[in-house]
């Protein structure tokens, strides 16, 4: 009798596919422990800067010279009680309570060693640019977990507040950190942001949604004027957030507010999408998307061409499908806006910071675990942005002083977050952000290159002052192209620049045209050479629509025609998906 043991050898593409899946597999469960955030990278960003630091005797005189020198002129402003230092420059020793003794000490010392860590980061021979900028941006984060103003001892506010209290802001501090901790561990949206629910004091423009399908929803929004301008105007969102932020409350919906000027208006709802979506790809973005909703409109109001919007990536979005509606003879979009939106993304910022191949490459394990990207994980890196606005100032407030902030629409609408496919992201990751395709003419759809230069219609762009997802400068870059390009630079950051209707305190902004036979000028120069205006720069643009339209007429039908399927009211059923 025979005994042979038959055994079972892989081939070469099963075994190279086992291989691929335990990698995956580890990395993102290690991703799942570090937040998505490599640790590799950072290990070897830390030992470029050190061991290149280590051979540098020269900097490191520098160094501690300049360190030295700061260490004098504290030293200096302590003597002659000279608080200009600290209280004008810093926000967060801004308060009258740091000119005193002890607490000048505490914050003018910590300035001088947060000045030596950035002189000790930076300009270091050997270190390569995108090193050094992620070594100085670790030590201003670390350096920030110490600021004097976290340390409830050595914050004059903090103790003032508790003597004055007898300990009681400390008990309100600890209850909200218990109740923020519940809410963290249960999946909880913030404290107070549930007051706000689209449809019901949020998202509320009438309207209806007129198409449907398995990305988006249409909403067309109901006239509130006898006559409409005959060219209506579709919005694209980014769908890394819910659409509504561009219709909150009635007071400051750009929705309502174009409807109220005789507008026309579309708006993309996108759908949040789940495990079961992780092969839509950018692709389907642009054609069930962008297309899908284009198409829609030119049944609904046909023969006109069409007021096209982007915000964020959904602007990046519209870009690549006006290229390639340009590239193939598609005339249907008469202007295109964009708003905090990017097409080169060379200088994206600090959010470049998390983007390189060790980040991509546990971000894309991580979604092959999940099939998406969760809403809460890219959260993470864009609070890391701003750690003394997000992290540090509300935790001073929230847990040391006792105090909670009521939460405000704008507020609801960022703790509303939505996922993102694996597919899409990943491409996203690696066509934009790594490579950079779309602005050097190597994006491919339909299988040939897209490039700007087939956008041949108006544009209207605009940038924000305080912008850390879409700077300023790299929006500016549309001036790269040759359009009739109308420039706005707004005070505000990504978000609060955008939503600045009219009547809100403190908005001011500058605006010039450019025709596309003009040189030209860099983005300095512009800044200091555009007129400057006070106020919001939504009727600017408004006005700039309606230059570019061609007169008024009755509205269009609400929906498409011969349209059987029930659908739902605006704000539809997307908006609603967690």
């Amino acid at each position: 009798m025979s005994n042979d043991i038959q055994v079972h050898t892989p081939s070469a593409d099963q075994w190279q596919e086992l291989v691929h899946k335990i990698d995956r597999h580890v990395q993102g469960e290690l991703g799942q422990l570090t937040g998505g955030m490599s640790h590799i990278h950072g290990m070897l960003v830390y030992l470029d800067w050190l061991s290149h630091l280590m051979i540098s005797p020269g900097k490191q005189l520098d160094v501690i010279k300049g360190t030295l020198e700061d260490a004098q002129q504290a030293a200096a402003n302590l003597m002659q009680a000279n608080p200009s230092a600290t209280c004008c420059t810093d926000p967060r020793f801004s308060t009258p309570a740091w000119q005193h003794w002890p607490y000048n000490l505490y914050a003018q010392t910590f300035q001088v060693m947060e000045r030596a860590w950035d002189r000790a980061t930076r300009d270091v021979p050997g270190v390569s640019h995108k090193h050094e900028n992620v070594a100085t941006f670790a030590a201003r984060q670390w350096m920030d977990v110490f600021s004097p103003s976290n340390v409830p001892w050595m914050n004059p506010d903090v103790v003032n507040a508790t003597q004055d209290e007898h300990g009681l802001n400390l008990f309100r501090g600890s209850l909200n950190w218990l109740d923020d901790l519940h809410r963290i561990v249960h999946k909880l949206p913030p404290a107070g942001v549930d007051e706000f629910t689209p449809g019901q004091n949020v998202a509320i423009t009438p309207g209806k949604v007129v198409f449907r399908n398995h990305l988006i929803e249409l909403i067309q929004y109901s006239p509130t004027t006898d006559k409409v301008h005959a060219e209506p105007i579709l919005i694209v969102p980014a769908w890394i957030m819910k659409y509504y932020i561009l219709d909150l409350s009635p007071h400051n919906s750009l929705v309502k507010f174009l409807v109220d000027k005789g507008h026309t208006v579309f708006m993309i709802s996108w759908k949040n999408p789940t495990s079961v979506d992780r092969d839509m790809s950018m692709e389907t973005y642009r054609v069930d998307g962008v297309m899908a909703a284009v198409n829609t409109i030119s049944t609904i109001v046909p023969e006109r061409k069409i007021h096209s919007v982007g915000y964020c990536l959904g602007g990046t979005m519209l870009e690549i499908a006006a290229a390639t509606m340009g590239r193939d003879g598609d005339d249907r979009l008469g202007t295109i806006t964009l708003f905090a939106a990017q097409g080169d993304f060379t200088e994206a910022g600090e959010l470049l910071l998390f983007i390189n191949h060790s980040q991509v490459n546990l971000l894309e394990a991580m979604m092959a675990e999940q099939g998406v990207l969760q809403g809460s994980q890219m959260a993470g890196a864009f609070k890391l942005l701003h750690t003394s606005d997000l992290i540090w100032s509300r935790a001073l407030k929230d847990y040391m002083l006792g105090q909670r902030d009521k939460p405000n629409d704008l507020m609801a609408w960022n703790a509303d977050t939505t996922r993102m496919p694996a597919r899409m992201h990943s491409e996203y990751l690696h066509k934009l952000f790594l490579h950079n395709d779309l602005a050097t003419g190597r994006y491919e759809v339909d299988g040939a290159p897209i490039w700007f230069t087939d956008i041949r219609i108006p544009c209207f762009a605009v940038g924000t002052i305080s912008d850390h997802v879409a700077p300023w400068k790299s929006v500016y870059k549309l001036h790269l192209l040759p359009l009739d390009i109308t420039f706005v630079l707004t005070s505000g950051g990504h978000n609060a620049g955008i939503v600045s209707e009219p009547g809100h305190s403190r908005r001011h902004y500058q605006i010039r045209r450019r025709t596309p036979d003009e040189r030209y000028i860099s983005p300095e120069r512009w800044q200091a050479e555009a007129p400057h205006q006070e106020g919001s720069w939504w009727p600017a643009w408004e006005n700039w629509l309606v230059e570019h339209s061609s007169g008024l007429t009755a509205p269009p039908r609400m929906g498409l025609p011969g349209q059987k399927k029930k659908l739902p009211d605006a704000p539809g059923d997307y908006v609603h998906e967690q």
